[in-house]
Order: structure tokens, then sequence, then C-alpha cells
């Protein structure tokens, strides 16, 4: 993604590669969710705790990049399909 002042480039780089890893853990967690044993509780399983903590830890690191960009170049991101 382009940013719309490329002294943010780095920044929205930073920011939009955090929203794809935390894209990639959601899916993960969406087919765990989806895998678990009937009578199993979500929060009993461990890959769910740990993969529910890495999306989390991921979706953080994407707010605090894009809490350093102007408001403009954060609409940029969030219209595009990434988001």
């Amino acid at each position: 993604m382009i940013a719309l002042n490329k002294k943010h480039q780095a920044t929205v780089n930073k920011a939009v590669n955090w929203l794809l890893k935390y894209n990639a853990f959601n899916n993960t967690r969406d087919l765990v969710y989806d895998n678990l044993v009937e009578n199993e509780c979500e929060y009993d399983s461990k890959e769910l705790r740990q993969i529910d903590r890495k999306c989390e830890s991921s979706f953080n690191k994407y707010l605090e990049y894009t809490s350093e960009l102007p408001e403009r170049e954060v609409k940029q991101i969030e219209k595009s399909e990434l988001y």
C-alpha cells in the first residue's frame, strides 16, 4: 500500500504488515474454533488460547503503528480490502 505522504511510508508498511498478520491469525482462530470438540469449552483449548493471544498482540501492534499516523493515512488503510 502506498502512503499518501512519503514520509509516512515506513510506518504505513509496518501497520499493514501487522494487519496482515492479524488477518492470518484470525483465520486460523476461526478454523480452530470451528474444529472444537462439541463438549469442549472454547477456553479449555490450549491451541485456541494461544492463537487468541497472538491475535490480540498483533492487533495491538497494528493499533500502535496507526496511532503514529495521521488520520487520513489510517482511513486509507481501513478503506482497503485488507481491513
